[in-house]
């Protein structure tokens, strides 16, 4: 039996794990919260640190293979472990280039793929020469995930608002809709490509909000936007499961925005909505399985359940009053503490119709949230 190795415990490892059921696997979790949501489902839990090289050396010595559920790992560890024999996938090699948003946006540039304009600074001074490229969006090379890392820069008086560190300067692109593609790669570079979806981010969390697939373009466009995410994840020459987000501009065309070498957001909808989840499709690259089908099963809306209020014990409301709407999955991540902009679940709902899906799906957003309270 394989022993496979997730840096990282939460809600993406959670989900992982629920998807590996069906396979002989025996799971590893290294984290640094005994609480999190991935412990109770793993075979063995490590109490330990993803960025620090000893904590996941020590982790993986004994593993067979590695994956991760976040970016914010080191790097130097998992590249020792590949060169002792431990399959690492997504490669380290990738994952230096993904985490940081500088090289990242290097490798667009150097494969023609289409991307934002954009210039590096290095100090927060730095953005003194670049005013004459405002309206911008300022992201910091490294450590942001979430929202987090990223500020809008509209004009000279808001230049206090940049990072003191190196980070990317990408001009602000008139946006019409912001859309993904996942697509699945193996170790015989054999590819599966999921249905495109659409995100809609909250503006002030900057965190997705809501998620309909199929993405409401043209055929022609989602044909693009499959052939662009196929160039972007071949280049890497690596297997595992990248997440490709892009903007499509008010003329139609289409810019890679990032890209993330994980299980992402933009696919929860596929437990149910897809034949072969990213979840199952992660673990049948993992286990060398052959590729699971992406046919879409219906249409339908993802609906992220973010925390709100203050910080505190969880506690979630209108759950009974949604428990019998048809179409809808509820996923709870069990994370017992509650905190503004904070991931704690999200829901599911299929339906034929994308426009009264869009409906329910604003009037789930009404009667469901999760707050935060000081009493335990």
């Amino acid at each position: 039996m394989l022993k496979v190795g997730i840096l990282g415990g939460g809600q993406l490892g959670r989900m992982l794990l629920q998807a590996a059921k069906p396979y002989e696997v025996q799971t590893h979790v290294l984290e640094n919260d005994p609480e999190c949501p991935a412990a109770p489902l793993c075979d063995y839990f490590t109490l330990g640190d993803i960025r620090n090289f000893d904590d996941v050396y020590a982790f993986g010595k004994s593993l067979d293979c590695i994956t991760i559920e976040i970016e914010q790992v080191n790097i130097e560890a998992l590249e020792k472990l590949a060169g002792e024999g431990v399959v690492v996938i997504p490669e380290p090699r990738v994952l230096r280039l993904i985490k940081n948003k500088i090289a990242q946006k290097a490798y667009y540039q150097e494969h023609q793929i289409p991307t934002a304009d954009f210039v590096i600074t290095q100090t927060q001074n730095d953005l003194l020469q670049h005013i004459p490229f405002l309206p911008a969006v300022h992201k910091i090379g490294e450590g942001g995930y979430d929202g987090k890392g990223v500020q809008v820069i509209k004009d000279a008086t808001e230049l206090s608002k940049g990072f003191d560190a190196p980070a990317v300067l990408e001009r602000m692109v008139p946006i019409k809709k912001e859309l993904a593609v996942m697509v699945a790669i193996n170790q015989k570079k054999e590819t599966a490509v999921y249905p495109l979806v659409e995100m809609c981010f909250d503006p002030t969390l900057n965190l997705l909000d809501y998620q309909l697939c199929p993405a409401q373009v043209d055929p022609s466009i989602a044909t693009h936007a499959t052939q662009i995410a196929l160039q972007v994840v071949q280049e890497f020459r690596s297997p595992g499961l990248f997440a490709v987000e892009m903007f499509l501009d008010q003329q139609d065309q289409l810019l890679v925005n990032e890209t993330a070498p994980r299980v992402h957001n933009s696919g929860h909808h596929s437990i149910e909505a897809i034949d072969s989840s990213q979840f199952d499709m992660l673990w049948r690259i993992l286990l060398s399985l052959p590729l699971g089908s992406t046919r879409m099963r219906n249409p339908s809306v993802m609906i992220n359940l973010v925390g709100s209020g203050v910080t505190g014990t969880a506690h979630y409301h209108g759950m009974a009053q949604v428990a019998s709407t048809e179409g809808l999955t509820v996923h709870l991540y069990e994370k017992k503490i509650s905190k503004p902009g904070r991931k704690m679940g999200h829901m599911t709902l299929l339906g034929s119709d994308m426009q009264h899906l869009q409906e329910q799906a604003r009037e789930l957003k009404k009667s469901v949230s999760v707050s935060g309270s000081s009493e335990r």
